[in-house]
């Protein structure tokens, strides 16, 4: 793989202030260009200013990036919805609506997302004025979920706690015999108040708050922090902390991949698989240490900055590789696993599209998209091209990730034999205000951090996208059809994140 000699500078980042009236045309022009919609954020400005909502489309390559910004009546803060258009903003949109109380005009479906129903009706929790969390309500209403009637239609719930370590979250499943007709996916049973964490955090101390947004992207979350306060500080990083930090982000993907193969292994009974798994994933964890000082990554990248302690060497990447080859080896020999995995919990590529997944569940389905293309923040060589599989299922899912873990070794060797030096940074830090936005492919995919930073150099908002957010709707498009025994195997081939997406 040929890397030019260079470092990637800022991305341009186009600011438009529009009213209620402009915004629907101007958002519809955007998507009809071929924009996505990335992220909505609410602001709550305080000193009287009021509220505000920030749009962010993207598009790439090349890389592009548009925000409309609209302030909001403060006595009936309300923006019109563009739900009709982007099935990602009918989300944001109630999100919204849950957390600053800003209400949605014309939304179709504008029942709560993030609010359960035991939170107080009157609380938005992320307006400046909502002091400390009120007591829960007492008798609340169940969640309303959609009934499915019909002879011989039964339901089973599943959560939300679960068993062993997995983080809660309920599935309601409508089921004829042993077929899936709906499920519904119920979630934020841990919501943190991550966002509002952040707030009046000096910029530097905000990364370590990123590295714990979800504990298997420490990297990628980290990553796409550093690269939002970069923009607002209007910090061109050197070309070598470009490098480093796109090894880590790399070691990252390869590691969190190889779980993944090993466990849908272990999900159809091939244990043999998933232990073999487990000792290459503990080597990448071990190498991960002595890369970076931390098993999980953490502690590498800085805003300004990025530090290793030493980088793989070629033999260390080829005794990986060869070994992650041997396990999807002993995967795609098995027949009793690859009839599992073929032609299970298919996502056709127009509700894939219709929806706006990310990352490997995109790729699976047919959609190029990967920020590490469309939005680059290192120059990553020509080579590098987005792995796709066409046909949607379990075993599309499954080849994306063993194809991605296998470039994503080659590149880690590539990226790390350009880097001059272990250390590298931008000194100290200007102190100065902004906003700014930082787009990372991490292993599950596109994942989008935006910053507000005062002129003393404290974080006044920061909105996260994990991909997991947009991603989770598609799980019970998926399972349509599908049989109840194989929804741990269709979950898993999915693998998304409940604490990336519980913000």
């Amino acid at each position: 793989m040929t890397l030019r000699e260079r470092a990637v500078p800022l991305p341009v980042r186009t600011c438009e202030l529009v009213t209620a009236s402009e915004l629907e045309a101007r958002a519809r022009a955007l998507l009809d260009a071929g924009f996505r919609l990335a992220m909505v954020a609410g602001h709550d400005d305080g000193h009287g200013d009021g509220l505000r909502a920030v749009y962010v489309f993207c598009a790439g390559p090349p890389d592009r990036r548009v925000e409309l910004q609209i302030r909001l009546d403060p006595n009936r803060p309300a923006v019109p919805s563009l739900a009709a258009w982007s099935f990602p903003a009918s989300r944001f949109e109630r999100e919204l609506a849950d957390l600053f109380g800003i209400e949605p005009l014309g939304h179709p479906f504008p029942r709560p997302l993030v609010r359960h129903q035991h939170w107080p009706r009157d609380w938005f929790p992320m307006r400046r004025d909502a002091g400390a969390s009120p007591p829960l309500r007492v008798g609340a209403e169940p969640f309303p979920f959609v009934a499915v009637e019909g002879p011989g239609v039964y339901e089973i719930p599943v959560g939300p706690v679960h068993a062993g370590l997995i983080e809660p979250g309920h599935f309601r499943f409508f089921v004829v015999g042993e077929t899936i007709l709906k499920m519904k996916a119920r979630l934020w049973f841990v919501h943190r108040g991550v966002e509002k964490l952040f707030e009046g955090r000096p910029v530097s101390d905000g990364v370590v708050l990123a590295e714990r947004i979800s504990g298997d992207t420490a990297a990628a979350h980290a990553l796409a922090y550093c690269l939002a306060v970069e923009d607002a500080l209007k910090i061109e990083v050197p070309r070598d902390v470009q490098l480093l930090r796109a090894v880590v982000v790399e070691l990252e993907r390869v590691t969190n991949h190889v779980a993944d193969l090993g466990a849908l292994c272990n999900d159809v009974g091939f244990g043999v698989a998933q232990a073999y798994a487990l000792t290459l994933r503990e080597t990448l964890l071990r190498l991960a240490g002595e890369v970076t000082g931390h098993r999980l990554l953490r502690g590498a990248i800085r805003p300004g900055a990025a530090t290793l302690r030493r980088v793989p060497t070629g033999a260390e990447l080829a005794d990986v590789a060869a070994r992650v080859e041997r396990l999807v080896d002993l995967a795609t020999s098995n027949a009793v696993v690859m009839d599992r995995f073929k032609g299970t919990a298919v996502l056709p590529r127009p509700d894939a599209e219709a929806i706006g997944v990310l990352g490997v569940v995109a790729r699976a389905s047919g959609v190029a998209v990967d920020a590490r293309i469309a939005h680059p923040f290192c120059d990553f060589g020509a080579d590098l091209v987005p792995v796709v599989e066409a046909s949607g299922d379990v075993l599309a899912r499954f080849s994306v990730r063993a194809r991605e873990a296998a470039a994503s070794l080659r590149l880690v060797e590539a990226l790390a034999g350009r880097a001059r030096s272990l250390e590298a940074s931008v000194g100290g830090l200007p102190q100065r205000g902004g906003s700014g936005l930082g787009m990372v492919e991490g292993w599950r995919g596109t994942i989008v951090h935006r910053v507000e930073v005062d002129a003393d150099g404290h974080l006044t908002r920061a909105k996260v996208v994990d991909p997991s957010f947009l991603t989770w709707p598609a799980l019970s498009v998926a399972l349509g059809d599908t049989i109840v025994p194989d929804f741990p195997l269709a979950n898993k081939s999915f693998n998304l994140s409940y604490a990336g997406n519980d913000l």
